[in-house]
């Protein structure tokens, strides 16, 4: 019951759209302000699951409906605020409110979502995760993440992971630049290994670059140009939250090269993790990051601590908010990389 609060977010963002006015920036504040405050004031939970618990909780059909109801929850919350931008009047402020909150329920219950669901095993849910990539315009990802981010992280050869010294700003062009242009690259080596052209339709790629257009061309067609604008910087807003989260992931940590000039294998110990409650039942535990690069096929329900994992002084979201500001980023985690890596940087 604890990952009902995942739904928080988009139900903070309803309910700040239906007051309306100043209301509308309710899901940013609450994301940024709001739950970096009980984070601080809530404990840190180390423990982990016994294997009985976890053999329970891995086969509990439950945990995946929570997840697949953000499918219906994202769409027709998207939808609704399009809606009430096509039918009514609003100030300025109210809709750059609305598209902020808009495109922080698109970060957290549809690309983050979307991740999980992407690393699962069945044809429909991961149907499910290309869907919830599509308002944040980064359907692509599911090409680069699971085929490029997972084999190359903490390597020069992944976009997703940042450098120590790296501004947030400066990361979100390498990534969301490289990400896409990593996509394409994995997607024609695919097509090599299968023995077909990028642009046949058993092409991930080729579907993801026609539906993106035509989603935007239906909304367009359905609520007008000002709603057009928003779904397009909700997106970005969405995106951008991804690599904010990607940021603070893997900053500053690199794999060690071996004699043979391979990478050594990935590891628990190159994530940062965090035990924060809120932030990991809110983002359905992507914050124990270790542990999933570690054994990517586990379902966030029974994601484990690893002493030996880099830990963050703050949760996920607490961690976001200091990122935008690089010095005090810089000055709070540069001393927390482990020595052996500064000595190779």
């Amino acid at each position: 019951m604890k990952y009902l609060w995942a739904y928080s977010i988009p139900l903070v963002a309803i309910l700040g759209f239906n007051a309306g006015g100043i209301w509308n920036y309710s899901a940013l504040v609450f994301t940024f302000v709001f739950i970096p405050i009980l984070e601080i004031l809530l404990p840190i939970d180390v423990t982990n699951n016994s294997e009985e618990l976890k053999n329970q909780k891995n086969v509990n059909k439950c945990y995946d409906v929570l997840l697949l109801l953000n499918l219906p929850l994202v769409y027709g919350l998207m939808i609704y605020v399009l809606y009430r931008i096509s039918a009514g009047h609003h100030n300025g402020y109210e809709i750059v409110g609305m598209t902020l909150s808009l495109g922080i329920v698109l970060g957290a219950n549809g690309i983050n979502v979307a991740h999980e669901l992407g690393h699962r095993n069945t044809l429909f849910e991961r149907i499910v995760g290309k869907m919830l990539l599509v308002p944040s315009h980064y359907t692509h990802f599911f090409i680069e993440h699971n085929h490029g981010h997972h084999l190359h992280v903490a390597t020069p050869a992944d976009p997703s992971t940042a450098k120590y010294n790296q501004t947030l700003y400066a990361f979100w062009w390498q990534s969301v630049v490289g990400t896409y242009k990593k996509a394409w690259e994995l997607q024609i080596k695919l097509n090599k290994t299968n023995n077909t052209e990028a642009w046949q339709f058993t092409s991930d790629m080729f579907w993801f670059s026609i539906i993106q257009p035509i989603y935007l061309l239906a909304i367009f067609f359905a609520f007008g140009f000002t709603a057009l604008l928003v779904a397009i910087f909700a997106g970005i807003i969405g995106l951008l939250l991804l690599e904010t989260i990607n940021y603070i992931e893997h900053y500053g940590l690199v794999r060690n090269t071996l004699p043979s000039g391979r990478y050594e294998r990935v590891s628990e110990k190159h994530s940062w993790n965090s035990n924060h409650v809120l932030g990991r039942i809110i983002l359905y535990e992507l914050t124990r990051h270790s542990d999933h690069h570690y054994k990517s096929q586990k379902k966030y329900q029974i994601l484990e601590y690893h002493d030996e994992s880099p830990q963050m002084p703050f949760g996920y979201p607490t961690s976001m908010v200091m990122a935008f500001f690089p010095s005090l980023w810089f000055d709070v985690m540069n001393k927390r990389i482990p020595n052996h890596i500064k000595k190779d940087i």
